[in-house]
């Protein structure tokens, strides 16, 4: 039996497995909460695909996402991150990295973990939409809104609304699998 997936998910099995196995699963693991916002940022402007391929790429050259080293990087690695061919040599994007993660370890000091910050936004638990169509899908909405005004003001960097959205499916704050796909029903359960 052929399963019906949301109609953004292609068929090239890069993206089927991220479909399948992680959008819309939720995360409470500061560090992975931390790489899925930072390739978020880097992804903005470029599809998710391209990300997806240099996934591991950005894992290597940003210290598998700790971000107690990533806070520490210094001209000199950032100059280093810039000549990497294998990930998206933003300079903007880059230093936004480097901030993001002292922003990222204050916010950690402030409420004892990130994942408890991020997710007091949706009140702890996924919010389960109901899309019968992508067209649906909203791009961003008033929570994402106020997510994105607070990190900015906390010293976050390329961080808009449409960024945090994004962020929000992928670490299953929402689910926005669409009802015909098969992981709508699983990721609804309890």
């Amino acid at each position: 039996m052929i399963k019906q997936r949301c109609d953004w998910c292609k068929s090239d099995p890069l993206y089927i497995d991220y479909h399948d196995k992680e959008w819309g699963v939720p995360i409470y693991e500061d560090r992975l909460l931390f790489e899925f916002l930072i390739l978020e940022g880097m992804q903005a402007g470029l599809s998710w695909f391209i990300i997806l391929k240099k996934r591991d790429a950005f894992r290597a050259a940003f210290a598998n996402f700790d971000a107690i080293k990533i806070a520490k990087f210094n001209q000199q690695k950032i100059n280093l991150l810039l000549n990497n061919s294998e990930i998206i040599r933003n300079k903007l994007k880059i230093t936004s990295a480097v901030e993001n993660a002292k922003a990222f370890l204050n916010i950690k000091n402030e409420w004892n973990s990130f994942a408890e910050y991020i997710w007091h936004f949706v009140g702890g638990h996924p919010i389960q939409n109901h899309w019968e169509h992508i067209k649906q899908v909203p791009v961003k909405t008033s929570i994402s809104d106020a997510m994105s005004k607070d990190l900015k003001k906390r010293g976050f960097k390329f961080i808009g609304s449409t960024i945090c959205y994004a962020f929000m499916q992928a670490v299953g704050m929402v689910n926005d699998h669409t009802i015909h796909c098969f992981r709508h029903k699983e990721l609804k359960k309890p």
